[in-house]
């Protein structure tokens, strides 16, 4: 995801006016910074451009994780339905609370199967966390609805998605409380960094006191006036990373019509192979388009096309998940042995280590398919018509070398 691909003056200008001050934390030395505070800025940012009533920014998506299930009275022994198909971070969260991931199958849309989560729910289930997975979207209707009928939490990972919309509202802003990533390799970079967003204010205050170390910031420009309610941990932004992401989120709107632009190109090039499907988009319009997912009929043609890309030295871009060891269930083996450095309960141990003899079959017949295709910022139409093509010539060896009929 490709917020660094736009990196210039803009930053640098932010950058420095925290350079020029010395100032590099979020809170306190109130003279010193000269009235630079990018990190507060920032999160009024966030929540204008992305319609959220409040804004907390974080030191990682997996600290926004964190502290948005810490606010949301996750805990020992809850458990949280999420996908088989996400990054690692997500569980990393889940069990960072104390609390128990439950993995469900996933559909075409790459993203939660309702009905799987249905079948899931246990009088221990706290809260479903769809992962808004390469910049499209989860069935969010069907998931708030179940959310509804079972007085369930609903909290949107939407780290890869920022930018994405669901029927005129912003990934993120639609459930109890949602989540960016800002690290290097996301739609928006901080460098590092994340956001919980949310339109509750008990939550939004939770979440602001346990980002630091419980603090309630109620005692104004000394710090140590400051009682805590409650105890929190260190997941701060600095004040450095988020002066990178002041400048990187006025230009979102840029990304995203660039990103949608070339995914459209690309998605034309490699159409004309019939034997190709796409990814289900439950609203094609709120699609962020920072990847092109799309599916070959077989295991066997696909993995054909990635040795085949392997070959040829241009596989770079095109994710095949399913060998994947950060993304899909199938490699999680420290997850599946619950290989933890301290010890930990037996009730989620116990569960972790069920992973390794449970099957996800239905998964496992999407994402053996599945090729996701990043989306440059800096493409020429020249280089994309290159890229589709090759991707074209290697998508009809495989479908030849593998005996499928070309059409």
């Amino acid at each position: 995801m490709p917020g660094f691909e736009l990196w210039g003056e803009e930053e640098r200008k932010e950058v420095n006016d925290v350079l020029d001050t010395g100032i590099l934390m979020r809170y306190g030395f109130d003279g010193p910074r000269k009235g630079v505070w990018k990190a507060k800025e920032l999160e009024q940012e966030i929540c204008t451009k992305f319609g959220s009533r409040y804004a907390q920014l974080t030191s990682s998506g997996t600290a926004a994780l964190t502290t948005a299930m810490a606010a949301l009275g996750i805990g020992h022994g809850d458990e949280v339905i999420m996908p088989t198909f996400t990054f690692v971070a997500s569980f990393e969260a889940v069990l960072s609370v104390g609390a128990i991931p439950v993995l469900v199958d996933v559909d075409d849309t790459l993203t939660l199967n309702p009905g799987a989560v249905k079948s899931a729910i246990t009088p221990k289930t706290k809260c479903i966390m769809p992962v808004h997975m390469c910049g499209s979207m989860a069935d969010l209707d069907a998931l708030k609805n179940i959310c509804e009928q079972h007085d369930l939490l609903l909290l949107e990972d939407a780290c890869q998605s920022i930018g994405g919309s669901y029927k005129g509202k912003m990934l993120g802003t639609i459930g109890d409380a949602g989540t960016f990533s800002f690290d290097f390799v996301k739609t928006m970079t901080c460098g590092e960094g994340g956001v919980v967003m949310t339109n509750n204010e008990d939550i939004y205050n939770k979440c602001d006191g346990y980002t630091d170390h419980g603090h309630d910031h109620l005692g104004g420009a000394d710090r140590g006036a400051d009682l805590h309610p409650f105890i929190g941990y260190n997941y701060r932004i600095s004040e450095l990373h988020a002066a990178v992401g002041l400048a990187q989120i006025k230009k979102v709107d840029q990304i995203l019509a660039i990103q949608k632009k070339n995914c459209t190109l690309l998605k034309q090039i490699i159409s004309q192979v019939p034997e190709v499907s796409f990814r289900s988009v439950p609203d094609p319009s709120g699609d962020s388009c920072t990847f092109l997912s799309w599916f070959l009929p077989t295991e066997e043609i696909t993995v054909a096309f990635v040795e085949e890309m392997k070959a040829q030295g241009i596989l770079a871009g095109n994710f095949y998940w399913y060998k994947n060891n950060w993304h899909y269930i199938s490699k999680w083996d420290h997850l599946k042995s619950a290989d933890f450095l301290n010890r930990q309960g037996h009730e989620i141990t116990e569960k972790l280590r069920s992973y390794a003899t449970q099957t996800f079959p239905a998964s496992d017949a999407i994402m053996s398919r599945c090729i996701s295709t990043a989306i440059s910022l800096l493409w020429t139409e020249d280089q994309l018509k290159e890229k589709g093509e090759k991707m074209v010539a290697s998508i009809k060896k495989a479908l030849a070398n593998t005996g499928a009929e070309v059409l």
